[in-house]
């Protein structure tokens, strides 16, 4: 017998027609603020299948944009997110992609700048509910949904980086619910990916950043 929790009949708390192309495009977008320091000055935004073809008419192009700002599916402003984007001096662009059909249909790629001159090219996707989950970081292939605190680790493959991350993490009393390793090829960038269901202390970043394999490190409050 399938388990159907409250949360699957009612839906999530949002500002929007669709779980999916709205709170989901929202929910992408936040994971996308979280994952490059503030503030953000330019952000691009590829849409493939369904997300293409009714981005306007369901608000999946505000939404994204109202995440990427920082703001969550129910927050009212995301009505006003090309105005406010505007204010806070954000360039901001929709790209429809209806070629690539061998994705899922409710995907996002996100191309972020913030002013330190620094990127980050993601791809999301919307899977009902209000569930999501990130399948790509400049280019590696992940799975993350977001939805328990994580650090996400961008690092050289190299002997002893990932017992550094553990051992840094274990000596911030850090519960480790799950850990994934991510990488192109051997040699080449990696990364891992640890979640934790307590939040994580924000002094964890600097410890792991010691070691000199390591050159990136995201950390993602649920």
């Amino acid at each position: 017998m399938s388990f159907i929790s409250v949360f699957d009949v009612i839906g999530p708390n949002m500002i929007g027609p669709s779980s999916s192309h709205t709170a989901g495009a929202a929910a992408i977008g936040r994971l996308a603020y979280k994952m490059l320091p503030p503030p953000v000055t330019q952000v691009e935004f590829t849409l493939y299948g369904s997300f293409a073809k009714t981005y306007r008419g369901h608000g999946t192009d505000r939404a994204l944009l109202g995440g990427v700002l920082g703001f969550t599916p129910d927050d009212p402003r995301i009505r006003d997110s090309f105005r406010l984007a505007r204010e806070a001096g954000v360039a901001y662009d929709f790209r429809l992609n209806e070629t690539d059909l061998d994705v899922h249909p409710n995907t996002v790629d996100i191309h972020l700048k913030n002013a330190a001159g620094q990127e980050r090219i993601l791809r999301g996707e919307s899977l009902g509910g209000g569930k999501v989950r990130i399948t790509r970081i400049n280019g590696v292939e992940v799975d993350f949904s977001g939805e328990y605190s994580a650090v996400m680790v961008v690092q050289q493959d190299r002997p002893g980086v990932v017992a550094h991350i553990t051992k840094t993490i274990s000596d911030l009393g850090v519960n480790i619910a799950f850990m994934r390793l991510y990488r192109d090829a051997k040699g080449l960038t990696a990364y891992t990916i640890v979640e934790s269901d307590q939040a994580l202390p924000e002094d964890i970043v600097h410890p792991l950043l010691a070691n000199p394999n390591v050159h990136d490190v995201m950390l993602i409050q649920a």
